[in-house]
């Protein structure tokens, strides 16, 4: 079993009530202490290089998160403009004016009987789904993009709830990682935020961010997405993990903790294709709601 130190990192594993109902009370769980630790990784349910739960895993355990182009230092593809972004379910959120984007590796669907790969961000102003053909050097992506999906066979249901209509504006700017330089690297980036469509939508992601895991998004769906939680696994037997948030310091660097960020693991059935996607998403971009497929 490997060992990694998360330098810099406190994290907290919250307590709950793990019940199956979807009271107002479902999902608010007890502060717990914070603590650095040092974390084993190991071999789970959704990849081989895991922390805190099975189902929080590397994409890639020999690679990053996003799909190599022939520039080490350059993860964008070139891309045709003029094509259609689609979100999650399927539907068209915008149509596609950037020269380049990165993709996340694992990640394709298809839509309308085309091929569709994950764009980290578009011009949308979100992450979503744009046809490989629309990709330059189609055949050498195609050929590195690979296939992950989360998994989520065998878990209990816990709460329902839909993604929200509003965001806090104070909790976005926050940062999920200790001493972040970095432009994003916001709790933001995992709120319903209003895109260039004028719409709010949330991604889904594949592991919890601040754990250097990378935290990326597999899909994106739209405000009022039901998203049914599952009684995942963690090494505390609590079925949701929380990280620290960053505020900056006399300094100016984001040393100085404001809160932290839960996070929960379930799935969302796409409402026009019927495919269902598994991952975690931010319990602040979500409401308690019913009638969860």
């Amino acid at each position: 079993m490997r060992k990694l130190l998360l330098t810099s990192l406190t994290f907290l594993l919250s307590t709950t009530t793990a019940c199956g109902g979807a009271s107002p009370a479902e999902g608010i769980e007890a502060e717990g202490d914070l603590s650095t630790r040092e974390q084993a990784a190991f071999a789970g349910v959704n990849g081989d290089y895991c922390l805190v739960s099975p189902y929080n895993c590397k994409l890639q355990v020999n690679g990053g998160n996003r799909v190599p182009t022939n520039d080490p230092a350059d993860d964008n593809w070139g891309l045709s403009t003029g094509v259609p972004i689609r979100d999650g379910n399927g539907t068209v959120v915008g149509t596609n004016t950037r020269t380049s984007a990165a993709f996340n590796y694992g990640q394709t669907r298809t839509f309308a009987g085309e091929l569709y790969a994950f764009a980290v961000s578009t011009s949308n102003s979100s992450a979503g789904w744009l046809p490989i053909s629309s990709i330059l050097g189609r055949t050498s992506f195609e050929q590195k993009v690979g296939h992950v999906s989360a998994l989520g066979a065998g878990l209990n249901k816990l709460g329902c709830y839909a993604v929200r209509n509003s965001h806090d504006p104070v909790l976005e700017l926050k940062k999920v990682v200790y001493d972040s330089e970095a432009t994003h690297e916001r709790a933001g980036d995992y709120l319903p935020l209003v895109r260039a469509n004028g719409l709010r939508s949330v991604n889904l992601i594949f592991n919890v961010p601040g754990m250097a895991l990378g935290g990326p998004a597999v899909d994106h769906f739209p405000a009022g997405t039901k998203f049914q939680r599952l009684d995942v696994p963690t090494e505390s037997g609590i079925p949701s993990i929380d990280i620290p948030l960053w505020v900056q310091d006399s300094a100016g660097r984001y040393r100085q903790q404001s809160g932290e960020m839960k996070f929960l693991y379930g799935y969302v059935i796409a409402a026009t294709t019927g495919t269902k996607r598994n991952g975690w998403m931010a319990y602040d971009s979500l409401q308690v709601s019913s009638g969860c497929p």
